[in-house]
């Protein structure tokens, strides 16, 4: 899957995508994660991404001539499936990860930043979807576009090592989007709790009926 990022702050995706599971990804060639400055794009000597709402108020709207002039740019040969990451957007859930994974090969995020991006970015048709990752607002969609390559990238075919890794998880299809039963591992007694004696059973059918019991 190849996920390109407009951002104003490049900078802040050093360490979630250069570490672990992602940074293997990456470098196996299962992730392909390519940055543009938006203020590569800007307006006149300082490079201006932004301007005052129209009709008052506290803070900075991004301008969509720059914003349109960097998602064109990026699209010129081919289009990619566009997210502005966004608290108005629709709530990112394990479906829409899995569903996104499998339809998409390539998707631009866009993440505004300020008070948000000029609506008319949006009712152009230049936005394909909005998505939240929570009824709260950040400083900007940096944040939630980690939290979205992050669960995106768990459904990709060869970046958990094992596929099954994906399937038997909290929300996942097969545990009835229940989350997770508890996991134990040794020592098999630690500070006077033990673990269940059906674990160390060794009968499959018995530990994953005590499994789907503690679905929560």
């Amino acid at each position: 899957m190849r996920i390109d990022i407009l951002t104003l702050f490049p900078a802040m995706f050093q360490g979630p995508l250069t570490e672990s599971i992602l940074a293997r990804a990456v470098a196996e060639k299962l992730l392909d994660i390519r940055f543009h400055d938006l203020r590569d794009f800007g307006l006149g000597k300082y490079h201006e991404v932004d301007d005052r709402p129209y009709g008052g108020g506290a803070g900075m709207v991004m301008k969509p001539d720059v914003l349109v002039a960097a998602i064109e740019k990026i699209s010129a040969k081919e289009k990619p499936y566009v997210i502005y990451l966004s608290p108005r957007g629709k709530r990112l859930t394990q479906i829409t990860a899995e569903k996104m994974a499998k339809k998409h090969e390539w998707l631009l995020l866009v993440c505004g930043h300020y008070e948000g991006i000029d609506q008319r970015v949006i009712d152009g048709g230049f936005i394909d979807e909005e998505l939240s990752i929570g009824d709260y607002v950040l400083t900007g969609g940096e944040l939630p576009a980690m939290v979205l390559i992050d669960a995106l990238a768990r459904h990709i075919p060869g970046v958990l090592g094992k596929d099954e890794s994906a399937q038997d998880e909290s929300f996942s299809k097969s545990l009835g989007r229940k989350r997770e039963y508890p996991h134990y591992t040794r020592p098999e007694e630690f500070r006077g709790m033990k673990v269940p004696d059906v674990l160390l059973s060794g009968h499959h059918k018995e530990i994953e009926k005590w499994r789907m019991k503690h679905l929560g």
